[in-house]
């Protein structure tokens, strides 16, 4: 049985406030750096995310998180799909696959008609498994982070 067959999607909970902060930080520092903003959100997942109607989900490997992403509220109809990460050591095992298949039933479920993400070109599988998705590269605006060089979205059905 493959990992991806044995990973569990589950939603963000209390007790996993911690694992949304490690495992962002690791590929921020080992890619990037560590923007204000990401500070502000990764150290208040609570009330940066989901009190603001957003929403955060964890891949669970066996009793351990391995991954993460979030949907964080633009408005009623718009999402950020933000904050994925994967730990390293099993990227590219599919659960980035996983958790966007998550939040795009999630999307479509609840009436979110875009969802949309920054990313940089540099991060090649994660453009590519985006563009498998159906995301399409749109208008960047300035100020969102620093290392963005590509803003996408998705309509939903």
């Amino acid at each position: 049985m493959s990992l991806e067959n044995t990973v569990k999607i589950i939603p963000f909970t209390t007790a996993l406030i911690k694992p949304i902060k490690t495992l962002n930080l690791e590929w921020l520092k080992k890619y990037f750096k560590v923007e204000p903003k990401d500070e502000i959100v990764l150290s208040n997942p609570q009330g940066e995310i989901i009190d603001k109607g957003g929403m955060i989900f964890y891949a669970k490997y066996k009793k351990e998180i391995i991954g993460t992403v979030s949907l964080i509220k633009i408005d009623d109809t718009t999402f950020e799909l933000s904050k994925m990460a994967v730990t390293d050591g099993v990227q590219g095992l599919g659960i980035g696959k996983k958790l966007i298949e998550q939040c795009i039933n999630i999307a479509e479920e609840r009436g979110i008609k875009k969802l949309i993400l920054y990313s940089n070109k540099k991060l090649l599988p994660a453009i590519h498994l985006y563009k498998k998705f159906g995301f399409v590269e749109i208008f960047l605006e300035d100020g969102v982070y620093e290392r963005a060089d590509i803003k996408m979205e998705r309509i939903t059905n």
